[in-house]
């Protein structure tokens, strides 16, 4: 099921553009140089060596300390000039993910009143959508399989879209800010990329059945129930992102990315 995050102010998407205000070294690092600082200061009255480590101890943690605070903010700029444009690209990538599974797999064709105006027709599209992902990972296998359109889904343009998807997510995580992405947006990132291949795989699988006719209904068998299988954590996984910020529809005129996070 997808899981729901209500409080926008805790998604993803707000994490990954506050993560850098936080220190770069670890909480530990700090303690133990107080602490050390603390022992030396309680036998700096019996112990004259211990007085001198004590003053530089304390000069050497308020270097640690300054050097810590300018690299984090360094950082923090340095990311606040790439951040809104890589949030609306992941955001674009799973929108159109999003919509490549309903589309081509599913036959996703919503009746919408064509009297509305684009912006409505589009909100009005996802939400349609969003409701038909969401149902989907609820079926069991056997009415997942009947909603697919195999002739689609088991094509060369499927297998090329759904692996360029792929490619498309690990180039995004090879990225040089990379690095300032939130660790659990990164896990739902890597996990996608890698059902996105193997999805791929089932569709190579499936295909085997029409070079080898003589085992034609076990290769299709295999690549049917891979595929429903990685499907279903597919959908999955774009329901997630989505409630973690992490879906937009392309910008219809100039874009101002401050204002992404009320669109997903």
């Amino acid at each position: 099921m997808e899981k729901k995050n209500t409080d926008p102010v805790n998604t993803l998407r707000q994490k990954i553009s506050s993560k850098l205000q936080q220190t770069e070294l670890p909480f530990i690092v700090y303690a133990v140089v107080f602490f050390t600082m603390f022992m030396l200061w309680r036998y700096s009255e019996y112990d004259e060596l211990a007085m001198d480590f004590f003053v530089e101890l304390g000069g050497a943690a308020f270097t640690l300390f300054i050097i810590d605070v300018l690299l984090v903010r360094s950082k923090a700029k340095r990311w606040k000039l790439v951040r809104d444009e890589l949030n609306y690209v992941i955001a674009r990538l799973v929108n159109r993910t999003r919509d490549g599974i309903a589309t081509r797999i599913f036959n996703f064709n919503p009746k919408i009143d064509v009297a509305l105006n684009h912006e409505e027709y589009v909100a009005k599209l996802r939400e349609l959508r969003s409701d038909f992902l969401q149902e989907l990972v609820t079926l069991d296998d056997d009415k997942l399989i009947k909603a697919m359109n195999e002739t689609e889904l088991f094509s060369d343009s499927s297998y090329n879209y759904f692996n360029e998807k792929a490619d498309e997510i690990w180039n995004i995580l090879n990225v040089k800010y990379s690095d300032y992405f939130h660790p659990e947006l990164v896990t739902h990132l890597i996990s996608l990329h890698l059902n996105l291949k193997d999805l791929c795989a089932s569709i190579r699988q499936f295909k085997k059945g029409n070079r080898f006719t003589d085992q034609v209904d076990t290769f299709k068998n295999i690549g049917r129930q891979g595929a429903v299988v990685t499907i279903r954590k597919i959908v999955d996984l774009l329901n997630v992102l989505k409630n973690e910020g992490f879906s937009e529809a392309a910008s219809l005129s100039s874009h101002d990315f401050s204002d992404t996070e009320s669109h997903s």
